[in-house]
């Protein structure tokens, strides 16, 4: 049974992302392509990153219709919707999944997908490919067109049984040009586990709900050395969400390259709650050069409200601890939580001033359907435009401050940051910050 899976992210038509120039393949559809394979399914991987909308609706139009699996994320919705149009309409079968699928079942069946697969994708496919008509882990509408949701599909509890992702069915030396050209260095990412068990508010568990499972250390050592000797990329990015989640497991990764002569530099994502002496040694030893932490407020009370289960001491120790090393430190702030106040702002900017951060990421929140962020503030929220042609970032939040505001909080932080910066412009941006307190979104 043919099976054709693509993802909907064009990077021709994202001038923002063309600027960045830091992509990194589909993992989550190469590692279903690897698995499906492996049983015997005959899959291709439509690679949308160097495609285009037009060329792919000429696949589907031109190619014996068989099944459709789409990835979609919060930020390719109107992609993905315009996709399942389109193979429907040429006969495909279409099967959507991925966190925004998840969120949004009903609006995604309504577009003309056949099955939602709101969690794990690899055994559902299997099953589907397989002739079952409703295994477990899919949504679908039955023959009335009432939505019905099967019982939730088993997890992969041994993640060294899946096979690595098809990194053979897309250009990935097209993704080490555009990081080599714009970056000078080329780099190729993989993961050592799958979910996040922490229950920060605003963050989605839509599809591996709050688990986490890890691959042995040997596995993803073989990984990561057939990468660097396959590719020869001149950094790794270990995409998982907190990479240093289980600490011994982060030593005796370092123990076992350390083993094999391997040393690659790279950069990760962790948590401070998850970071101590003998993990930030482990870090520098793999080669690290650069860790992201998410820190997201310098106030407390706003941690606590976004149940980040993490506290800002805790947050500078883990910066001082990384950067005592030898590894710069990236830090991801977000303004607007609810409930966040001129205070909360100011201990924000004192916060990260304290901390030095060698870089840092600012972003306003913004609700995602299916977490508690989004529960807490649904009453108050503002669709602007259908919600086929936008996403959970487009929604407004009825009271909030205005984004003139959170603009000011960005000069305020960045000026504060800069020893060269012009005193009286601080001090005119702190000014405006408090101008602008009582605007507020329409």
């Amino acid at each position: 049974m043919r099976l054709l899976l693509t993802h909907g992210f064009f990077l021709c038509e994202d001038a923002k992302e063309q600027e960045v120039m830091r992509p990194y393949p589909p993992l989550g559809i190469l590692y279903i392509c690897s698995y499906l394979r492996a049983r015997g399914f005959d899959v291709d991987v439509y690679d949308s990153t160097w495609g285009t909308q037009q060329e792919l609706d000429s696949i589907l139009q031109a190619g014996i219709p068989g099944w459709l699996g789409v990835y979609g994320n919060l930020l390719t919705r109107r992609k993905v919707i315009h996709i399942v149009r389109a193979a429907r309409a040429t006969g495909w079968r279409v099967v959507v999944g991925g966190p925004e699928p998840a969120n949004y079942a009903e609006e995604f069946l309504a577009a003309g997908a056949e099955y939602v697969i709101p969690g794990e994708g690899e055994t559902v496919l299997e099953g589907l490919l397989s002739g079952e008509a409703a295994p477990p882990g899919v949504i679908l509408r039955d023959k009335s067109g009432a939505t019905v949701r099967t019982e939730p599909a088993a997890l992969i509890r041994d993640l060294d049984s899946v096979p690595w992702p098809a990194r053979e069915s897309i250009d990935l030396g097209r993704y080490l040009s555009a990081w080599r050209g714009r970056h000078s260095a080329g780099s190729v990412s993989l993961i050592t586990g799958r979910g996040c068990p922490f229950e920060c508010r605003w963050c989605s568990h839509a599809t591996f709900g709050r688990t986490h499972r890890r691959r042995s250390v040997n596995a993803v050592a073989d990984e990561a050395e057939w990468i660097l000797g396959h590719y020869q990329p001149e950094m790794l990015w270990y995409a998982d969400d907190v990479f240093t989640i289980r600490p011994e497991w982060t030593i005796a990764y370092a123990a076992e390259l350390k083993r094999r002569g391997i040393r690659a530099p790279f950069e990760c994502i962790t948590r401070a709650d998850r970071l101590d002496a003998r993990t930030a040694d482990a870090l520098a030893e793999l080669g690290c050069f650069r860790v992201w932490i998410g820190s997201e407020s310098g106030s407390q009370r706003i941690l606590d409200a976004m149940r980040r289960g993490v506290r800002v001491e805790q947050v500078r120790e883990a910066v001082r601890l990384v950067q005592a090393r030898g590894i710069q430190c990236g830090m991801f702030l977000m303004w607007g939580y609810e409930g966040e106040d001129l205070e909360d702002i100011e201990a924000t900017v004192e916060h990260v001033k304290t901390c030095r951060p060698d870089t840092f990421l600012t972003t306003v929140s913004y609700p995602i359907k299916g977490t508690g962020f989004y529960d807490d503030v649904a009453h108050k929220l503002v669709h602007l435009g259908e919600w086929s042609d936008s996403s959970d970032r487009d929604l407004r939040i009825r009271g909030r401050h205005s984004r003139k505001f959170y603009q000011h909080a960005d000069d305020l932080l960045r000026g504060s940051l800069d020893p060269s910066a012009d005193q009286g412009r601080v001090a005119a941006s702190r000014a405006s910050l408090r101008e602008t307190f009582a605007e507020v979104e329409a």
